[in-house]
């Protein structure tokens, strides 16, 4: 143990390069391998953890000691060997049936390239850390000095990710006039404010922007923000999506998170509207599992969590088709990195000709039929144009 504790401290730090922990002493052990690296974060030097598990893979950050004690605590328990390569040694730890360590080291010089440790800074974030922005800080997601609260690194990630989803169909955006915005099931906001501020901000854009949730204590606190920092065409009001009638157009309809057949009324309405884009993150997609079946996939669908899961993306995949068919050109995306929400996606569509295409929609139907499943979207947008 003391010649293990000793190849530790000296390998696992900033000369490391890659370790590797592997050969599971129980095949019933929650982990297959784990990869460790070094990388920099806000200054610091961190150990990044990687975990694979099957197909599913765990990610974090550890402080040097803390890699240290996790390397050392893995052999003892779960694994039986251990692959260290640094800047100027390599190494190599067995670990026996009856837990006696055996060690053997090289001396070697592998250069350590720096540039792959900039893990999160590498990134050009659309709103980077370190420039404070007053929203992102009252929200709790920044301090007041620009760094981003550790708790909060996946909202900031997430609050990114969404404007480039944003960035990417700028050209779909329209600047010599006012562009109506509304985003339904606004929530904290956390998002609207990110768009309001990148599009108006920091784009230019002359925008006005509506946000819609049915919770009044939130729609308050949002609207005390919008005031203080001075977004004069930035609105919150309380109500339903489907309900809603407070414009007769609209350029962009953001929907996030609405809860089931919530995000069909607030999609048809932006066709409705004719909306220049559309961006949908789908939630609780309960619709289609009520009714789907299929004869040759009867035996796959007994299996309960298989038929809720093909459910659910059947019916983001038939709102996308019935988009298409709208006039539109949708896509369907990771919203952010599967790692930390991997049932998120994303809906971007963005209006083309915006007139019905029957071969389209009668694909759509064809697959509704032969599936036993019935869509509100369909149902909203083309009741009067034929039926399944």
């Amino acid at each position: 143990m003391e010649n293990l504790n000793k190849l530790l401290d000296k390998s696992i730090g900033s000369d490391l390069i890659s370790c590797i922990l592997s050969g599971k002493r129980n095949k019933l052990g929650d982990r297959d391998k784990v990869k460790i690296r070094q990388v920099i974060l806000s200054n610091r030097h961190m150990l990044q953890i990687t975990e694979y598990a099957g197909t599913k893979v765990f990610h974090q950050n550890l402080d040097i000691q803390s890699a240290k004690d996790y390397v050392r605590d893995k052999l003892l328990t779960e694994f039986k060997q251990c692959q260290i390569q640094c800047s100027e040694h390599t190494a190599t730890v067995l670990v026996s049936s009856r837990g006696k360590f055996t060690i053997k080291e090289k001396r070697t010089r592998l250069p350590l390239d720096n540039s792959s440790l900039m893990h999160n800074r590498a990134k050009e974030y659309i709103l980077q850390e370190g420039r404070a922005v007053p929203f992102l800080t009252d929200l709790g997601v920044m301090t007041p000095d620009g760094r981003v609260v550790k708790a909060k690194y996946d909202k900031f990630r997430q609050i990114n990710r969404f404007l480039e989803f944003i960035r990417d169909v700028l050209p779909s955006l329209k600047k010599d006039r006012e562009l109506t915005i509304v985003d339904f099931g606004c929530g904290k906001s956390y998002l609207t404010f990110a768009m309001y501020y990148y599009l108006k901000e920091l784009m230019g854009y002359n925008i006005n922007v509506t946000g819609l949730d049915l919770k009044s204590d939130v729609i308050e606190e949002c609207s005390r923000l919008a005031l203080k920092y001075g977004y004069d065409k930035l609105h919150f009001l309380c109500g339903d999506v489907a309900d809603y009638d407070g414009i007769s157009r609209a350029d962009m309809v953001v929907t996030l998170h609405a809860c089931d057949t919530a995000t069909d009324y607030a999609l048809a309405k932006a066709v409705k509207w004719g909306a220049s884009v559309i961006l949908s993150v789908p939630c609780c997609q309960h619709e289609f599992n009520k009714t789907i079946s299929n004869d040759i996939l009867a035996p796959i669908f007994s299996f309960g969590i298989i038929k809720e899961r093909t459910a659910a993306l059947m019916t983001d995949g038939i709102r996308g088709c019935l988009l298409n068919a709208a006039g539109y050109d949708a896509q369907i995306l990771e919203f952010i990195d599967m790692e930390h929400t991997p049932k998120n996606l994303l809906i971007r569509a963005t209006k083309k000709s915006g007139s019905l295409s029957s071969s389209l929609l009668s694909e759509c139907t064809d697959i509704m039929r032969e599936f036993n499943v019935d869509s509100t979207l369909y149902r909203l947008l083309f009741e009067n144009k034929g039926g399944i």
